[in-house]
This record gives structure tokens, C-alpha cells and sequence, in this order.
């Protein structure tokens, strides 16, 4: 199949004074300050500036939700109308001009909130096809995606956008969904894997899936089974390098203490987390906790030399798929030690 043209990470969108200028050579943006769609950027801000404070997480939202900005509702507004617009996207409802209007929330998000340390951003191939395996958290909503994906966009030297697949249920979420699919998700599905794959995207699966998110606060950074080794099966179909992805710090953002099966049942969900916050706070509840992050990109795993056929081989897909996940166990235990303390 040929791929498509595409358009690259780094091409500037030129509105002054609302979105971030365009790159400089390498693909990093300058660093300037200037107004922000997004109104959450002051009301986080404050909430980890309590939090630094000394201030228990409660007091640091209620002290935040009384100085919001005067302007949330005209920016909230204008991410709205681009929610129900008519504009660009692809044929998986990306829309590249969205995603970089977002730029600001998500290096807030990467920079300030979560203090991302990226390492081996390197192994993420510059161009054409490549398979991002990592582990999954963050409760229901992909925030790990999101920071890998800003990770290669601000770290890599010829960053690209990545897609992510992500469970199905998500996309019955109002507003979500269309956000999500805006942001480059992807129903999870093989077949979905493979035609990006085919098109040379750079896509990013966690085959832990909602086992991963769901396990409870005290089994965080133990691997729950890959499955079957799907994501080893698409990788040898289209002769993708499998690229293991440790991600350190979401666990700690949506504490699961227990979980809920009758509001589960009744929202549609997998499952309905109970977290220090979560329900008690209301949609104050919600907002993730500011942990510090490590991002690990491991030594790519060429997959190229066993061919297509190599997918039925049912020992090669385990060992392949094995060789991923202990590689990434392996990882997060080191950058756990690395890191420290998640509440510094």
C-alpha cells in the first residue's frame, strides 16, 4: 500500500499571540509566554504551587477553582467551536492544527505539571513505519499516550506526531471521544494497527490494556500480562520495529484505592475507579495528581528479517512478545529508583 503524503510535526500554524511560533532549527520551539486556549494551564499552575506550598491536594483545589481566570469561558469557547467545526482531519479524525493549537496545555502538562524526564528518544525512528509498546496507566483517560507523544515532539530532533490506539470505550464519551480522535487515537483493533503501520504513522499500543489501568494502587509498575502477543503479530505482518516504551509516573496520578461495579455498570466503563479525590471531590476529583515522570524509549527490536508468515509462528510471537515486556519491567524498576520520590 502506498502511504499517503504526510505533513510533518514541525510546520507552523502563523496566528501570533494565541499558538506557539513556529520551531527552530532541530524542531524546538522557542520558549515564549503568551496567551493560552487553555484557562487549566493557571488553574493547575496554582494547584501544584499549593501543593509545593505544603497545602493537602484538597486545599490546594479549592484554593485554585477561586482563582480561575476571568477568561476561561471565552477560551473554553473557542476550543468548542474547533470541537464542532469543520475542519481538516484525516481519515482517522486527526486534525493536525488542533493537536498543535493544544501545544501549550500539553508542554504545561510535559514541562510543569509532570516535570517529564525523557531518555533514548533517539530509538524512535525519525521516519517511516514503528510500533511503541509500553506500559499502561493513568485510570481511563490515555494521559501516558499524550506525554509519550509530547516527549517525541519536543525531544526527538526531527519530532513527528505519534498514534495511539485506545480502547473502544472511550470513544462513547461525549466531547472526549472527539477530542481524543482530534489528538491522533485510534479505536484499538488490529486492523486499525495495520493500516496505520501500512501508511508509515508511528503507532503506540499498551497490551496490558484496561488490566493495566484498573490494578489497584499497591500492584503499580508490575506488569499485568501482554495477552496473546497481538502486538508482536502486527509488527511481524507489516516488518515494524517494536520500540519498548517504560513510562514512570502515571501510576501515581488517579491512586486506584478500589473500585466501584455498580457505577461502573451504569457509566458503561470497565470499571470506575475510587481514588483519594475521585468521587469525593466531584469533577475537581478528576484532575490528575502532579507526579514526576520518566519516559524511557528502549533499543528498538528489528522485526524486519522473519517476514510476514512469521506472525502464525505461535513460539516466535510468545519469545518476541516476553523479550517486550521484560525489557520494559526492567526499566521501570530502574527508573523508579531514578527518580525518587514521586512528590518531591
Amino acid at each position: 500500500m502506498n502511504a499517503p503524503p504526510r505533513r510533518t510535526a514541525t510546520r507552523p500554524r502563523p496566528t501570533p499571540g494565541t499558538f506557539p511560533p513556529p520551531p527552530a532549527v532541530g524542531g524546538h520551539r522557542p520558549q515564549t509566554e503568551g496567551p493560552s486556549l487553555w484557562p487549566a494551564i493557571s488553574f493547575l499552575r496554582r494547584v501544584r504551587e499549593g501543593m509545593a506550598g505544603g497545602q493537602d491536594p484538597v486545599s490546594a483545589l479549592a484554593g485554585a477553582g477561586l482563582a480561575l481566570p476571568s477568561d476561561a469561558r471565552r477560551s473554553l469557547d473557542q476550543v468548542a467551536r474547533r470541537l464542532s467545526g469543520l475542519y481538516p482531519e484525516d481519515e482517522w479524525g486527526f486534525d493536525e492544527e488542533f493537536a498543535e493549537a493544544a501545544m501549550p496545555f500539553m508542554e504545561f502538562l510535559y514541562k510543569r505539571w509532570w516535570r517529564v524526564h525523557v531518555e533514548g528518544e533517539l530509538n524512535v525512528p525519525s521516519h517511516g513505519r514503528a510500533l511503541l509498546v509500553g506500559n499502561h496507566a493513568g485510570s481511563l483517560f490515555p494521559w501516558d499516550a499524550f506525554m509519550i507523544g509530547t516527549g517525541i515532539l519536543e525531544e526527538h530532533p526531527l519530532p513527528r506526531f505519534a498514534r495511539f490506539l485506545v480502547v473502544n470505550w472511550a470513544f462513547e464519551l461525549p466531547w472526549v471521544s472527539i477530542a481524543i480522535r482530534k489528538f491522533g487515537g485510534v479505536p484499538a483493533s488490529p486492523y486499525n494497527a495495520i493500516r496505520l503501520l501500512e501508511q508509515d504513522e508511528l503507532v503506540g499500543v499498551f497490551p496490558e490494556g484496561v488490566k493495566g489501568t484498573g490494578k489497584d494502587f499497591r500492584d503499580r509498575y508490575r506488569l499485568q500480562r501482554f495477552g496473546r502477543g497481538g502486538f508482536v503479530e502486527i509488527a511481524l505482518r507489516t516488518g515494524s520495529p517494536i520500540v519498548p516504551v517504560a513510562v514512570v509516573g502515571s501510576e501515581e496520578i488517579y491512586p486506584k484505592l478500589a473500585e466501584s461495579r455498580a457505577l461502573a455498570r451504569l457509566t458503561g466503563a470497565p470499571f470506575f475507579p475510587i481514588t483519594p479525590t475521585f468521587p469525593l471531590l466531584g469533577p475537581l476529583g478528576t484532575i490528575p495528581l502532579p507526579s514526576r515522570w520518566r519516559i524511557e524509549f528502549c533499543d528498538p527490536i528489528d522485526t524486519s528479517g522473519y517476514g510476514p508468515d512469521a506472525a502464525g509462528d505461535r513460539t516466535l510471537v510468545f519469545e518476541l512478545s516476553e523479550r517486550v515486556r521484560e525489557t520494559i519491567q526492567e526499566k521501570l524498576y530502574e527508573n523508579l529508583v531514578k527518580r525518587g520520590a514521586a512528590f518531591p
